[in-house]
């Protein structure tokens, strides 16, 4: 008897060893194809690539498990880097939300995680709602996932875009109340404890309310929020941790005010300028625009009327922001920041950014940007030996059309997450039990 099966009777099998030869490897770091390679994974790494010809790599493989690419691509696995895994599907509008319970929403979570994983993001950022008890339960194979990399809850002021209480509710929140998928804190003291207790409670970051949003009932988007002082408190708990603060922005006001104080991402920036994009490239800090968000909480009448006049006023400059950033030189990511029904949208991304940007440029914001974000650039976003084996067997090149990534069930032929295949769409690909 197995006994580590009789206490995690979920525990997956060691990972098959396979090759795959023939195979036109994707390289977004260069912008370029490397063809008629051979590629080696096990124990979920990718173990030796071979580009002159040579058979080692198969020989002492099982025929099976050698998978002739011949007119595929293989491409590195996906990172979305703005993602809320807790506000679930199951209602039709942000209202009905108020209502959800955390269990409710725990108990959907691993069919939103499934489903990101078929679309082939092998890996996600959560910036507000996820736990580490769904963390570690796709890390220890209780069901399929991408890996999470979560903010635990944002932080939000009072009153700010984490606040999610109407102007006429008298009831006051006393300090680190939870809101949503945010937590209430006022005053530099607050934010030192609360985001301590955030990455006590497994964060591997911390996000921010640093302007004012769409889905909050009481802030208008041009409000600045936090002072100086809270987010020096909130930057330095981080950077002590070895980690970073991203932050919630969509004016250059806010902007400007979080990367001054050593802030390192910036999410949406829909109403960014030339002066703050320069800002940004000169300090090296990360944006992840989430436009499919906007078209998605408008084409389904998501919000209620006060939150659709926002979504539309950043909705119209946000591909025009996207393209001044990258134009700059700012490192941009790729952020899908969908919520309740939206979720099934997640890859439409990649068509709204082809309006302004290159395929190139689109690939590298959900991969060696995207790892670079996260901290993982050393095992994530790109095919190399000794990087995580993170794949996707694709019958197109996004090189050339982007949009295939956005055409999942047509062109995206198997997906593989450390080493095992999760999706295939393809009879030459085994699923791994």
């Amino acid at each position: 008897m197995d006994i580590s099966r009789v206490i995690k009777p979920w525990k997956l099998h060691p990972q098959r060893t396979l090759v795959f030869v023939n195979a036109t490897i994707i390289d977004p770091a260069q912008g370029e194809l490397i063809h008629n390679a051979t590629v080696r994974i096990s124990d979920g790494k990718i173990t030796q690539i071979v580009t002159d010809g040579s058979t080692t790599a198969t020989e002492d493989v099982p025929g099976d498990n050698v998978i002739d690419l011949t007119g595929k691509y293989l491409c590195p696995g996906l990172i979305d880097c703005h993602v809320h895994i807790a506000v679930v599907p199951g209602e039709a509008d942000l209202r009905a939300y108020k209502d959800m319970t955390e269990r409710i929403s725990l108990l959907r979570q691993p069919l939103v995680l499934k489903s990101m994983l078929e679309r082939g993001f092998t890996s996600i950022r959560d910036c507000g709602g996820a736990s580490l008890a769904i963390k570690e339960a796709v890390e220890d194979g209780v069901f399929p996932g991408p890996r999470l990399f979560i903010a635990g809850y944002a932080l939000s002021q009072t009153g700010g875009h984490g606040d999610m209480r109407g102007s006429h509710d008298a009831q006051l929140c006393c300090g680190g109340s939870l809101s949503g998928i945010s937590r209430i804190v006022d005053g530099p003291a607050e934010c030192y404890k609360y985001a301590r207790e955030e990455l006590r409670q497994g964060a591997d970051f911390i996000k921010i309310m640093g302007g004012g949003g769409v889905a909050s009932p009481t802030d208008r988007i041009e409000h600045v929020q936090f002072s100086d002082e809270e987010i020096k408190a909130i930057v330095t708990v981080s950077r002590n941790a070895g980690t970073y603060v991203t932050s919630h922005s969509y004016t250059p006001q806010a902007i400007q005010q979080a990367i001054k104080l050593g802030v390192r991402g910036i999410e949406h920036g829909n109403l960014i300028d030339l002066e703050t994009a320069n800002m940004m490239a000169e300090m090296d800090v990360f944006l992840t625009p989430t436009l499919i968000a906007h078209v998605m909480s408008k084409q389904l009448n998501f919000l209620p009327p006060d939150g659709a006049a926002k979504n539309d006023e950043v909705l119209e400059k946000g591909l025009r922001a996207m393209k001044i950033a990258v134009e700059a030189g700012v490192t941009v990511c790729f952020g899908s920041d969908l919520l309740g029904p939206m979720h099934f949208a997640q890859s439409k991304e990649f068509s709204v950014r082809s309006k302004v940007l290159t395929p190139l440029q689109i690939l590298r914001s959900a991969t060696v940007n995207a790892a670079r974000l996260i901290m993982q650039e050393d095992r994530l976003g790109q095919i190399r030996e000794g990087f995580a084996a993170d794949l996707l067997v694709l019958n197109e090149n996004p090189l050339e059309d982007i949009t295939v990534l956005d055409r999942v069930e047509e062109h995206m032929m198997g997906v593989i997450k450390d080493g095992r295949v999760s999706t295939s769409r393809w009879e030459a690909l085994k699923v791994d039990d």
